[in-house]
């Protein structure tokens, strides 16, 4: 069995739960991940909790966070936003950095596609990414996305740098 596969099988996606907020609070002192996905590094552990209980509260029609296990435990969350039209824009996040670049954002956002297209009928995911986000976009070709456009910049690791636009027909 290769590496990808048995990865693979230890990643499931699942709901959001409150529980999972000391999860969640450890990634938020982890400064590597703070700075990958532009959380607000060191913040309160009330205001963290409200934004956490949040997202698990709430539903709506065209937006999905799920959570990410590997190995039975919360390692991230992958998002499918602004879904319409057959359509919608893909994120990803991994909070144990320690897991980064060892497969398990692929697989998740394996599963993720797959979801799209099997359970939500959509037909077309588009992404982007920062420039200097070589993991990022490492993925996002490994997944079969294509670059559309390089549109927009926006600050990544404390510098302005250039967003690259993909998508994927599923």
């Amino acid at each position: 069995m290769k590496v990808d596969e048995q990865i693979a099988e230890k990643v499931q996606l699942r709901p959001l739960r409150l529980q999972d907020f000391s999860r969640v609070a450890e990634w938020s002192r982890d400064m590597e991940f703070c700075f990958a996905n532009s959380w607000e590094p060191s913040r309160e552990e009330e205001e963290l909790y409200q934004w956490w209980a949040n997202w698990v509260n709430s539903k709506m029609d065209d937006f999905l966070r799920i959570g990410i296990e590997f190995e039975e435990r919360l390692v991230g969350y992958a998002d499918l936003a602004d879904i319409r039209y057959g359509k919608a824009e893909f994120g990803i996040a991994i909070g144990e950095s320690g897991l980064w670049g060892k497969g398990v954002g692929p697989a998740a956002a394996r599963k993720l596609l797959n979801y799209a297209k099997e359970t939500l009928g959509l037909t077309t995911i588009v992404a982007e990414t920062h420039q200097t986000n070589h993991r990022s976009r490492k993925m996002l070709q490994k997944l079969g996305f294509r670059e559309v456009s390089r549109n927009g910049t926006d600050m990544y690791y404390g510098e302005e740098t250039a967003l690259i636009q993909y998508e994927k027909l599923l």
